[in-house]
């Protein structure tokens, strides 16, 4: 099976026209979306461990 470099390019250019872009708009809102949950998720788990740790130092005496 020989492998024909000029010709993976082409494909590979064939393919990238092919392809649907997002808008920049589409770009920005979906960066945006991503950044909230990011932190969302980062200050659920911040309060849950927050709320763990309290449990453990409580049953175990240990802290402060």
């Amino acid at each position: 099976m020989a492998v024909d470099p000029a010709k993976f390019v082409r494909e590979v250019r064939a393919e990238v026209g092919r392809v649907t872009w997002p808008s920049r708009k589409e770009t920005l809102v979906t960066t945006g979306l991503v950044f909230a949950m990011v932190t969302i998720t980062a200050l659920f788990f911040f309060f849950v461990d927050q709320i763990i740790s309290l449990g453990v130092r409580a049953l175990f005496g240990v802290g402060g």
